[in-house]
């Protein structure tokens, strides 16, 4: 009989040789490129000691083009679970030293594995992607092991969080898992995400376009809206998804993480009177606003380097946790557009998910008018965030600040679309339009008859913003809960949150609804 000792010495050896991924030449293949290791990153992103790994002696099957020569334990994948602040997390972390990280049958059922405990035990999922793509040898079994795992994310979604993080390339149809996720989080010069590459780009098209300018972070954080969040370190971004994962629960039938916040919630900012220009046009910063209201330090923004006429994040109220989502008169005047109207919805159905309680601070002209926005579909994507603000059933609970005209006022949690509390500054003005184009539909033939037209303009714009640019007259149909001193604001949210922690409401019952995609 072998000798138990002789067996753990063949288990150590075995151990050893997973975690040197691809050989030390491969290894410093990855960090002459200023990037680390699955392990590497694993370490940083968990709670020191508290990764468990599985599956690490699984290895591929096949046999064509070579492939029977390359056998390495774990197959270009770790995987495992671990703690991020105490809490249960589950990931995994493709590994380029080993085959490139390129998917293959044995390497995507790992990952299915991993995500299927998730759900089971109601814990994140978080995948850090570095790839080369789909393993070709493979084949078809390849593509399959794909199609498991968007399966997988589509019934995971909205049970469980779901974040990814790309670290390197992500390509072909290895980008529609991380597309499906909650959270896609991207570093400069090492992330790179496209459907189709730049070298078949320049044969199939004729475009010349490098790895960067096609599918690096900032495209994706600025442009196309895919990347939540840019950074531009991986250890940084590893931080940050640490952080994130403070405001989130752990499943859809728990409540966020709730602390204890030394920030009085009686505390009343006199900054606020200041905050609303005195020129209806005059722009200002929407960040003040969340700063002054939400616990001290505790705003994180999502999206932010994405259509910033309209900031979206997570804050805290008295320790709880809470979605904003606010118009930014700072970025083409707070307007809603295609891209503003698409960040919303999506950040208002993950929280209404997820069980975080939505706070709305409102400042909004209207929807962007023009040709391209009409012909982009503003009447679709304009629906998606009005469809987002009707369907959730979470606490809702807004504040508008100055302008609120025409459909945007009803789209932006108003009390018609069950908003629970609504609230309006003395500065708010509700109305269908604003003053001057109001007055120029009204009393177009006594303008046009006026003997100094500009005067009497003047003058009837006046006249209106005296009488309807104001929150009063919401506040007499019930509209508006109630006008406040702006320096009560956070008082008075933190007391309504208080309020609506036994709410309860429900749609009709339905298989799903039919979202205006």
């Amino acid at each position: 009989m072998t000798d138990p000792r002789e067996r753990l010495d063949e288990l150590q050896r075995l151990q050893s040789l997973t975690e040197a991924g691809g050989g030390a030449k491969r290894v410093a293949s990855q960090h002459a490129k200023g990037k680390l290791t699955a392990r590497e990153r694993i370490d940083l992103l968990l709670d020191e000691d508290s990764f468990v790994e599985i599956d690490r002696f699984v290895t591929h099957r096949s046999t064509e083009f070579g492939l029977g020569d390359q056998q390495f334990p774990g197959d270009g994948v770790v995987a495992g679970h671990g703690r991020i602040d105490g809490r249960l997390v589950y990931l995994y972390a493709q590994d380029f030293t080993i085959l490139g990280g390129s998917l293959g049958e044995a390497h995507a059922g790992k990952i299915c594995k991993v995500m299927d405990l998730a759900v089971r035990n109601g814990a994140p999922i978080i995948g850090l992607s570095d790839s080369g793509g789909a393993r070709i040898q493979e084949g078809v079994a390849s593509l399959g092991g794909y199609a498991d795992i968007f399966l997988r994310n589509t019934l995971a979604s909205g049970v469980v969080p779901q974040i990814s993080i790309i670290l390197g390339p992500c390509a072909g149809g290895a980008v529609y898992s991380p597309a499906i996720t909650d959270f896609v989080f991207m570093v400069r010069g090492v992330s790179y995400m496209f459907v189709t590459g730049p070298n078949v780009l320049k044969t199939v098209t004729h475009e010349e376009v490098t790895f960067e300018e096609l599918g690096g972070a900032d495209v994706h954080g600025e442009r196309s809206g895919i990347a939540h969040r840019v950074f531009d370190s991986e250890p940084e971004c590893l931080l940050a998804v640490r952080e994130l994962l403070q405001y989130l629960p752990a499943n859809n039938l728990d409540e966020p993480p709730v602390v204890d916040s030394s920030d009085p919630v009686d505390r009343r900012d006199e900054s606020l009177l200041d905050v609303i220009p005195r020129t209806a046009t005059q722009p200002y910063d929407m960040h003040a606003v969340i700063a002054s209201v939400a616990d001290a330090e505790t705003f994180y923004e999502i999206h932010p380097g994405f259509a910033g006429n309209v900031v979206v994040g997570f804050a805290r109220l008295g320790g709880h946790v809470v979605g904003i989502i606010a118009n930014q008169p700072a970025v083409l005047a707070g307007v809603l557009d295609i891209d503003a109207s698409v960040k919303g919805a999506r950040f208002v159905r993950l929280c209404d998910a997820f069980n975080i309680p939505l706070v709305s601070f409102v400042d909004v002209p209207g929807f962007l008018p023009g040709v391209g926005q009409e012909h982009g579909g503003i009447i679709r994507h304009g629906a998606k965030l009005l469809y987002a603000y009707c369907e959730a059933t979470v606490p809702k609970l807004t504040v508008i600040t100055r302008k609120a005209y025409g459909g945007a006022y009803d789209v932006m949690s108003s009390k018609h679309i069950r908003g629970d509390l609504n609230l309006a500054w003395p500065t708010a003005e509700i109305a269908v339009m604003g003053p001057k184009g109001a007055v120029e539909i009204l009393f177009r033939k006594e303008i046009g008859t006026a003997d100094n037209p500009e005067a009497e303009t003047s003058r009837l714009v006046d006249e209106y913003t005296e009488k309807f640019a104001n929150p009063y007259l919401a506040a007499s149909r019930g509209f508006v809960d109630d006008v406040i001193d702006p320096r009560d604001t956070r008082p008075r949210l933190i007391d309504a949150l208080r309020t609506l922690r036994t709410k309860r409401d429900r749609n009709p019952p339905k298989k799903h609804g039919n979202i205006p995609l």
